[in-house]
């Protein structure tokens, strides 16, 4: 019998801001003109939440004020690896007034209403986390069990 390799190999990390909105960056490379959150792979000897980190600052310059598991993982099946990928999924708060300096992956940035992103998004399972991380982390507050520490003891 053959089975599907289920791999986790990358992260997604939504960035928001107190206000209720979330970042989306518009790719160039792989899905080149659509819109999406942070994502990336995990390097060896990073563990999930510090490649989300990596990720956040290589992509957008950005560094949270608050880091979070969303409690979520996104999925979707990769064809050409006969593969399913999930990827652990974190929220990032940001201070509104941080600038974003985006690299070489992305073209363009913006910062949207959670309704507005969930129509921008390309695929189903980013709506899905994006209606999540609305619900547990702008309408509710979440567990402090979901906390990442992020201080200098924790890199």
């Amino acid at each position: 019998m053959a089975e599907i390799p289920v791999r986790c190999h990358a992260v997604s990390l939504v960035a928001i801001r107190p206000e209720g909105q979330v970042l989306l960056l518009r790719r160039t490379g792989t899905l080149a003109g659509e819109w999406c959150q942070i994502a990336g792979a995990i390097e060896p000897g990073e563990t999930a939440w510090q490649a989300a980190l990596r990720e956040m600052a290589e992509e957008t310059g950005l560094v949270p004020t608050a880091l979070y598991s969303a409690d979520i993982c996104e999925q979707f099946y990769e064809a050409h690896r006969d593969a399913i990928s999930l990827l652990p999924v974190f929220v990032a708060h940001v201070d509104p007034a941080a600038p974003v300096r985006l690299n070489h992956e992305h073209s363009e940035y913006r910062w949207a209403r959670f309704d507005e992103a969930v129509l921008m998004v390309p695929f189903a399972g980013q709506r899905h986390v994006l209606r999540h991380v609305e619900a547990e982390f702008l309408h509710r507050t979440p567990s402090p069990h979901l906390r990442i520490a992020i201080g200098q003891e924790s890199r």
